[in-house]
């Protein structure tokens, strides 16, 4: 709690707002361990199922459909009926989702499985549609970048737990089924959806901004269609939605594949692999994301993506190039400096968004769909050549990152 005590003095979240902030920080915990389950589930429905990569990586590609399909519903729905039915509704889906997976066990279906976890992902969506917007506008909108990262830091955290928890379970000799932790999980879920949905949280109202006031528009006045149409005008909010599509490429196919990675040349066996990625690298990831909040709060967000956008290039490079310890460590690289990425390029996009940031944040949350392009085109290589070679999919994408940061650094 004393970290929350402090974001005051930090001038991060006002007193007024430290409720609230506390409660959708919550938020950013669940579905970071939701998201990490799935990179041990690969692993888990190879053995178990009896299935290539290539085919293990539709656990990704239909989760992250569930994001993109879901998404711009979600942020109508939290446009129209607010952020804390937003929440209670992802809640909702996510738990009945994560209780799908007691019948997929009880017959051994991979398409149950995946009809489940689609599920899981458009309660996902919600949450993080509405949560990430809410976070960001919980203060001053200088600090926007930084509070949300703070917030993504508890997200680190989940994605830190589920493997060891998840995969310890799953890779033990004597462990129960995959619905048993999703049962679980989904019960708490439905506990959370029961206790937001007797919260109240404070809507905030985002303030107009200039382009707004010199042509006199009010997107919180017009219909969907032009809202639309004026975010996609918006040149912030363009260039923010492709280098958000090509970071969830690299991080989400590399979290996805890095068990299959650690395994592969015998470097490790999957159980302690599954440790490795806990607490190894979500671990940095995470201590990675704290530090970012805080030097944000002195260095401008932009400087420091763009540095981070250098490092996770060269890290991903070194990997593809298999240059032994050194492709190792660039592994960790990647987890290191890619862990602000996110929070820093959403809250710079919404930023320029005005009164259409619940909009905006529903097609930033779109973005999630190159993890599942990302972790496919990854599978179909390493089936063709070797994991190594296959981390060419994430060096790319961070390399449009690169890209951005360049463009946006002044």
């Amino acid at each position: 709690m004393q970290i929350f005590t402090n974001l005051s003095q930090m001038k991060l979240v006002s007193k007024k707002y430290l409720l609230p902030f506390i409660l959708i920080t919550s938020l950013f915990f669940m579905w970071g361990f939701a998201r990490a389950i799935l990179d041990v589930l690969n692993k888990h429905f190879q053995e178990e199922l009896s299935i290539s990569i290539t085919q293990s990586t539709l656990v990704q590609a239909t989760t992250y459909l569930g994001y993109f399909l879901m998404a711009l519903p979600a942020g109508i729905l939290i446009t129209r009926f607010g952020y804390r039915r937003g929440v209670v509704t992802g809640l909702l889906l996510f738990g009945i989702g994560a209780l799908m997976f007691i019948p997929g066990a009880s017959l051994m279906s991979f398409p149950i499985f995946l009809a489940a976890l689609f599920v899981i992902g458009c309660g996902l969506v919600l949450l993080e549609t509405s949560a990430n917007p809410y976070a960001a506008e919980l203060g001053e909108k200088a600090t926007a970048a930084s509070r949300l990262n703070l917030a993504q830091s508890f997200n680190g955290l989940g994605c830190i737990l589920a493997p060891v928890i998840v995969g310890g379970f799953l890779f033990s000799d004597n462990s129960g089924g995959v619905e048993v932790p999703y049962t679980v999980m989904g019960v708490i879920v439905l506990i959370a959806a029961l206790i937001f949905s007797r919260v109240q949280l404070p809507e905030i109202s985002a303030k107009s901004d200039d382009k707004e006031k010199a042509d006199g528009s009010d997107s919180s006045k017009q219909g969907l269609g032009a809202t639309i149409r004026d975010l996609w005008k918006r040149k912030t909010f363009r260039y923010g939605l492709l280098a958000l599509f090509c970071y969830e490429i690299a991080e989400i196919s590399i979290n996805s594949l890095f068990i299959n990675y650690a395994t592969s040349d015998g470097w490790m066996d999957k159980a302690t692999a599954s440790i490795v990625l806990s607490f190894g690298a979500l671990g940095l990831f995470m201590v990675a994301r704290i530090a970012g909040s805080a030097i944000m709060s002195k260095i401008k967000a932009e400087k420091v993506l763009l540095v981070c956008a250098i490092m996770t290039v060269l890290g991903a490079t070194a990997v593809a190039l298999d240059l032994g310890a050194v492709s190792k460590a660039g592994v960790f690289v990647c987890y290191a400096f890619e862990a602000i990425m996110f929070p820093t390029i959403f809250a710079i996009t919404i930023s320029d968004a005005g009164k259409s940031v619940k909009i905006a944040s529903s097609f930033l949350m779109m973005t999630p769909i190159g993890g599942a392009v990302g972790t496919s085109m990854m599978g179909l290589m390493a089936d063709a050549t070797s994991m190594s070679t296959a981390f060419v999919v994430p060096a790319i994408g961070y390399f449009f990152v690169l890209l951005y940061a360049l463009r946006i650094r002044n």
